[in-house]
This record gives C-alpha cells, structure tokens and sequence, in this order.
C-alpha cells in the first residue's frame, strides 16, 4: 500500500488519535489597520485600527493544527488568571479541546504578544510576558492533573516556547511519567538547555536550534548536520532528531543514519507557524500507526500548504491527500 493509500486508510477509518499538547499557552493579538501620516508627537505612522483578532499562539498553535487534522486533543500549561485567560478557554472551547489541566497562575500574566499592522507591513510587536520558572507548588499542581491525560492519550508533545513552564525538574517528570506509561513523547526544543529532554521519542528543532544547542558555529551541510546531532544525542538519547531546515525542507537523524526530505513548496510566502505544523502533522500520523518517515514525508507536504500563506495557518487531510497528487 503507498503513502496516499494509508492516508486515505487513516481518514476512512474515522479513528481520531488521542494527544495530549503540554505547551507555553499564548495569545497572538492583531491590531489590523492602514497608515497615511505620521504622528506630530514623533517621527512614528499613526495607525487608524479598522479591526482586531485574538488566535492562539505558541502551543497553542500546535493544537489548533492537531484539531485542524482530525485528532483528539487535551492540552495542559500555565496561564494567568486574567481577560486574556479567559480568551485562552473560550478560544480552546469552540475548538472541542479538553482544557481541565490547564492551571491558572495568578502571579503571572498570560502571555499575550501584540502586533501592530499597517495593511501587511508590522510596525511594532508589544508582549506582556513572564517568564519566569514556575513555582515548585504550580509545578506540583500540574503534575498532579497530568497522570490520567498522559494515560489516555497515544503520544505526547512537550511544546516548549521558552516562557518558564519547562523547568529542567518539571520536563523531566513528565518525560518519566508518560516513558512509565508507555506513551512517545515529541518534543519542539528551545533553549540552549537539551538535557532536560532527556528520554524522549523525538526532539524537533530548527537548523539555528539545533546549531545553538549544540555549540557549533552554522549547520551548512548534511556532515555538520550529523555532527550537531550526535552531541544531542548523546544529552537526551532521544531516538530521533527531526531537523526542519526552513524552504530546504527538513531531515530525520537517527544515531546511525538519515533521510533527507526536500521541501514540497512550489511558493513560500511566509515561514510562520510552520514548525508547529510540522509537529503537530509528524505526532498525528505516527499516532496513526505510519513509521516515523512516513509521518515526516506527510508533515512536509503539510508545511508546503501552510507556507503558502501569510501567517500561522493550519491544514487538513484531505489538502495534504491533494499536495501529494500535485509533487
């Protein structure tokens, strides 16, 4: 059976994976307007607003891609206990996701980043963040909801942004927790810091990730690619490194060999979102039952849909099934 039939297998079977997304919550706020003068205040555009989104933004990017596929998903983290909290809920609602392992932190604001767009040019991005490590009593409060949402789930993906939620302590628990019950973890990496990720299934960074991570000045070439690898794994012993390497699409690293994936796109718009596409589509399909270079060949036809657009965007099965029959 090819690829296209066990996709079509997958989608006919009506089954929907269960992931579980632990992640850096956020929210991506817009203000969309146009900029004929600039302000006699300061050498600065005067925008007048003609409207104004709210999206999920960070993990929750990755979840709103998850949804998009099909999949069953419950997702946990930290937010404030704030308006823009209560965006989080209501947005996650009308997605159907399962949010009871989500733990409002009052000392902290939910992060919200804010841009600021004079028709498609962004003139300024404000954020309202802390990210600070979370409190050992938050910590222990959200492990303690984890243990049933790991155990119902078929994989989990850590989702990390970086904003204090994956303490070296915290990851590691929830790697061990999910490895005691028999669920792949897959993780989006940041930091310099991969030890923490010691003992999952997959870590999926980025070429400047992983090059940063591993101390090495650039990663040009499929030589220098390897040697970065080999120092993470030799830190996490993790069994596969997913590099995505922008419009050269991305390769899949295991501690003896690779496989090089070019990209599928025939235009690229705009790189945004893409990884979360990536890794949301990889952990789907391999939850499905593909291999895991099955689930990378179809998460690169999904990143060549999504870059054909202008910002965070997600897509379907059936437009990753039409991808195919155009490459």
């Amino acid at each position: 059976m090819n690829l296209k039939d066990k996709v079509h297998a997958i989608q006919s079977s009506g089954a929907k994976p269960k992931i579980l997304v632990i992640g850096d919550l956020m929210v991506d706020h817009y203000i969309i307007g146009g900029a004929t003068r600039l302000s006699p205040e300061a050498p600065v555009p005067i925008v007048n607003v003609k409207k104004e989104t709210y999206t999920l933004g960070g993990a929750g990017n990755v979840v709103q891609n998850l949804v998009s596929l099909g999949a069953g998903v419950s997702v946990a983290g930290v937010i404030g206990d704030d308006a823009a909290a209560i965006q989080v809920f209501d947005i996650l609602a009308n997605e159907g996701v399962q949010t009871l392992s989500i733990i409002k932190d009052s000392s902290r604001p939910t992060t919200v980043k804010t841009r600021v767009l004079a028709g498609s040019h962004q003139l300024v991005r404000v954020d309202r963040e802390v990210t600070d490590t979370v409190s050992p009593a938050i910590e222990d409060e959200l492990i303690g909801k984890l243990g049933k949402y790991i155990e119902q789930a078929d994989m989990v993906i850590l989702s990390d942004y970086n904003k204090g939620l994956f303490s070296p302590s915290l990851t590691q628990r929830v790697i061990i927790e999910a490895t005691k019950q028999g669920k792949k973890v897959v993780i989006d990496p940041k930091g310099l810091n991969y030890e923490k990720y010691k003992g999952a299934f997959i870590i999926k960074p980025n070429r400047k990730e992983l090059a940063e991570a591993a101390k090495v000045e650039k990663i040009n070439s499929i030589e220098s690619l390897q040697e970065a690898s080999k120092v993470i794994f030799g830190q996490t012993g993790s069994e596969y490194i997913v590099v995505t390497l922008s419009e050269e699409g991305m390769v899949i690293l295991s501690e003896t060999e690779y496989t090089a994936l070019p990209v599928k796109a025939t235009e690229v718009f705009d790189v945004t979102g893409a990884g979360d596409t990536v890794l949301a589509t990889m952990t789907y399909f391999i939850a499905s039952g593909l291999s895991v270079e099955e689930a990378c060949e179809l998460a690169n036809h999904a990143a060549a849909i999504v870059i054909r657009h202008v910002g965070s965007a997600t897509t379907t099965i059936d437009e990753i099934i039409e991808d195919m029959g155009m490459s």
